[in-house]
This record gives structure tokens, sequence and C-alpha cells, in this order.
């Protein structure tokens, strides 16, 4: 009896112990849940580096200043806050919330940003801005450095207003400003901002041409490493193999695929960069041109993001620019498949903007995007140099919508991608051989050859592993794109013989 009343008495204090642990622990998490919310720095996420979350092109002009001279680490605080503030009216703006507002804008500034995001809720309008750049120049420091009077000439950006979640005005803008900050608690506050004058927005008008007669070329993915081109374990032997074999088929172009983060988002990394420097130099070892592919696997069109993508774009484009083998820059592939789920005109406007950042930066090269079929490849016409778009219908019917596209435009047109899996599985119903391929092959290129059609096919090889995130988890849907290639794990296919005699 005493070990039975002494097994239940422990049994009961572990029990209260337990569950007063487990009161403790709750109201340790809901204090900790409250102090988080009450932070407002975590919800704005500028306890991060600014590369996380903002990330213009920011110059400064001139620091000269009569008096105290502004110091390195002083110019970097003021810059980090001054951009922290616009970042964080931006946000405002676009939620009509006033978090944040405290942080960066005085008490007598808080008001007219207050009073604007007041009018604004009270219209229904959401504004969604995001600036691009910035040229700064020291005006006043003052000797004890708790003043700064800042200009901030051609601050160029995008504007789109909204009202109930409809867009009814997009703009860019080109202004010029003057700022008046305070150091308060280690923080420089605005205390000014004053619009001086409206500028003129630049324009990219002019069309470069595709430095190529004729294209006839591949999208290339190496064989054991697709949609993982600059995988460390690839080198440049792969590369010149690769381009040799490419070359024998009397090609004279490929495609290639920049992921945005494989290559680091807006920190690109270097070793990426030299493995692309590296594939650029092989392909011009064999005269190959190389069509760039940029922002694959991307779907996050929002402004707010911009000048990360932008900062990506800036390093990848200046480091190789001016190598022999660039022929074109493609924006994004496939974009119109993101319509549905991250809305067209979000979409649309990014890649406006993108192109324009490209054209700033590279004068030299054309800029295309790669539509997923000719019903979308018109959009963005006037801003493209050349229309690109993917066909993968019925192949009898290639040259009718070839045609109807070239009636619409002036601009010249690449079918991008084109192919067919030479597969036959379970999960198909009406699969193809590799005679199937090799027959399409040959229709493919009698109706390039008879229409004078600038192409690149899928692909060269048939691959071992398709990676889920590409074509999801459905085998119906992911089997098949192992065996587009037209060389497969035991030699060349009759599509290899066909492709090479008849080019």
């Amino acid at each position: 009896m005493k070990k039975n009343k002494l097994l239940y008495r422990s049994i009961i204090i572990i029990a209260f112990l337990c569950i007063n642990a487990g009161i403790i622990y709750g109201i340790s998490q809901v204090m900790a849940y409250l102090n988080t919310g009450a932070d407002t720095s975590k919800i704005l996420h500028l306890d991060l580096a600014r590369t996380d979350y903002y990330l213009p092109e920011v110059t400064w002009v001139s620091i000269n200043n009569p008096g105290r001279p502004l110091e390195f680490a002083n110019q970097q605080k003021l810059e980090q806050d001054y951009l922290d503030a616009w970042h964080v009216k931006n946000l405002a703006l676009e939620t009509n919330n006033t978090d944040g507002i405290y942080d960066h804008y005085t008490k007598s500034a808080q008001e007219k940003v207050n009073a604007l995001i007041a009018y604004n809720a009270a219209q229904q309008l959401q504004i969604k801005s995001t600036t691009l750049s910035h040229n700064i120049s020291l005006e006043f420091y003052s000797a004890d450095g708790t003043i700064a009077v800042l200009t901030d000439k051609a601050v160029t950006g995008i504007e789109n207003i909204y009202r109930n979640d409809q867009l009814i005005k997009e703009r860019e803008f080109n202004e010029d400003y003057r700022i008046i900050l305070l150091l308060e608690d280690g923080f420089w506050r605005v205390r000014h901002f004053e619009k001086l004058a409206i500028n003129k927005v630049v324009t990219f008008d002019k069309t470069i041409p595709l430095d190529i007669k004729l294209i006839k070329g591949i999208n290339y993915y190496p064989e054991n490493y697709p949609w993982d081109t600059f995988n460390e374990k690839v080198d440049s032997t792969v590369f010149a193999q690769d381009f040799k074999i490419i070359k024998d088929l009397n090609l004279n172009t490929i495609r290639i695929f920049i992921g945005y983060e494989d290559f680091g988002k807006a920190t690109v990394n270097d070793l990426k960069l030299k493995k692309l420097q590296t594939l650029l130099n092989q392909a011009h070892q064999v005269d190959l041109k190389v069509m760039i592919s940029l922002f694959d696997f991307y779907g996050d069109y929002d402004m707010k993001n911009w000048t990360l993508t932008n900062q990506h774009l800036k390093s990848i484009i200046s480091a190789v620019k001016d190598h022999p083998a660039v022929l074109a820059w493609d924006i994004k592939n496939e974009p119109n498949l993101d319509f549905k789920n991250r809305k067209e005109e979000r979409v649309l406007s990014w890649l406006s903007q993108t192109i324009k950042a490209v054209k700033k930066i590279d004068t030299i090269h054309p800029v295309t995007i790669g539509w997923s079929n000719t019903v979308s490849a018109l959009k963005l016409e006037k801003e493209v140099d050349f229309i690109s778009y993917h066909y993968y219908e019925d192949i009898a019917e290639l040259s009718t919508a070839h045609q109807s596209l070239k009636n619409k435009t002036s601009k010249p047109i690449v079918l991008q991608e084109i192919g067919l899996p030479s597969y036959d599985g379970l999960w198909t119903f009406n699969g193809n051989t590799v005679n199937d391929q090799a027959a399409f092959y040959r229709q493919l290129l009698d109706t390039q050859k008879r229409d004078r059609i600038n192409y690149l096919f899928w692909t060269l090889y048939d691959f071992n592993e398709i990676p889920t995130d590409v074509a999801g988890s459905l085998p119906w849907r992911k089997n098949k794109q192992a065996y587009f290639g037209i060389i497969d794990s035991t030699g060349v296919k009759p599509a290899y013989l066909l492709v090479k005699s008849m080019n």
C-alpha cells in the first residue's frame, strides 16, 4: 500500500510540475510574440542588411562641406537612414499604415506623411512605389554633427496608384529633392522633405539589331546537370566538349539560363560569375554566340524588390557585356505563365523596368523576352529589340503561326524553344519514339529553311534526373522532360543525324 501511495503522489507531483511548466512556457511565448510585434524594425525588416530589402543605385556627387568634414562612417550612416526613410514611407503609402514613420521622421515631418496616408485611406487609394537611383550632394553639415542638408537630384523610380486594388495610374518619375535631417537618439530622421523639380524621364528608344544573319541554335544544359549549368562540378572541359558537339551540328548559337537565387540574388556570387565567363570563353573558342536568359526561377515581381533584382542585373551584365560571345539578353523565361498567380500588370511592369535597366547598362546587345507562346509574344513589343516565342503545338501549324506573328510586327522574330520528347512510357497515352522525333525535326527544318526562321531547339541531351521544381512531381508531366534531347545515354538519336545533315 505504501508503495502505491508513493507512486500516486509521485505521479500527481510530476503532473503538477508539467502543467505549471506548460503554463509558464505558454505565457513566455505570448509575451515574446507581443514584444516582437511591438518592434517596428522587425516588422519592417530593417534589422537586416539593406541588401535584403532595398538597394537603389546611389551616387554621392559631392560631400564637400566648408565646416566640419563628413567622415566616411557618418556618411554611410546618413545614407542608410536616409534611404530607410524612403523605404518606410513607400511601405506606408502601400499599406496606409504608419508603422515605422515615427522612427524615421521628426514630429513635424510625421504629421505631413500621416496626413497623406489618412487622405489616401479615406479615398481608398494605395500607392506602390520605389526609387531606383539617387544622386546625393551634401549642402550643409553642422559643426556638432547633428544637422545635415542634402540635395538628391535625378531621383528615378516607379509609382503605381491603385483604388480598391485596381490599377488606375502608372508613372515613372525623375525628380529633385532637398532634405534636412536631424540626428536624434543615434538615428538620422527626416525633418524637412521638399521637391525641387520634376525632370524629363530618360527613355531608351533605340532599337539594337540582332548581330547574326540567321540564328540556328540550341537551348543548353550539361548532360549530368540539367537546370544547373553553373554547378561547381561543371568545368571548362565539359563546356568545351559539349560546344564542339554543338558546333559540329552546324549550329551557331546557344541559349543558357541564369537562376536568380543560384547566382546569389542581389549579392551575386563571384564564383558563379567566373563560371559564366568560362562558359563564354569556351563558346567563343568555337565561334558560338550565347543568348543569356536572366532571372530563371524568379517569381516575385513585387515593386519593393525591384532594387534588388536591378542590383543582381547590374552585377551580371557589367561583368560580361563586353565579351565577344554575348549575343543578346533574354529578360525572363516564359513570364506569361505567372500572369494568373502574380497578376499580369505586375509582371509586365517589372519586365518593362528591367528592360530599361538592362539598356542603361548595355547599349550594344539587344534585349528580348522568352514568351511561352505566340499569343503573348507581342506584349511589350515596342520595348524589346526582337520578339521571342516558344512553340510546343502542332508542328504542321508552325508556318502559319510564325507568319501570322510576322505580319503583326516589323521586329526580328526568334523561335526560341521547340522540340519533341522521344518518350512513350507508362504515363503517356500517345507517346513518341525516336523515329517520331526525327520526323518532327525533318518537318521543323523544312519549315525553318523555307520560311527562314531563327530557331533554337530543346535540347542537346536526354537527362537522367529532372528537378521537381522544374516540372512538378506528377510523372506524366515530369518524365517526358527527360527525353527532349537528340543524344541519349547510348549515343546519338536519329534526330541528331537529321539536324546535322540538314544544317
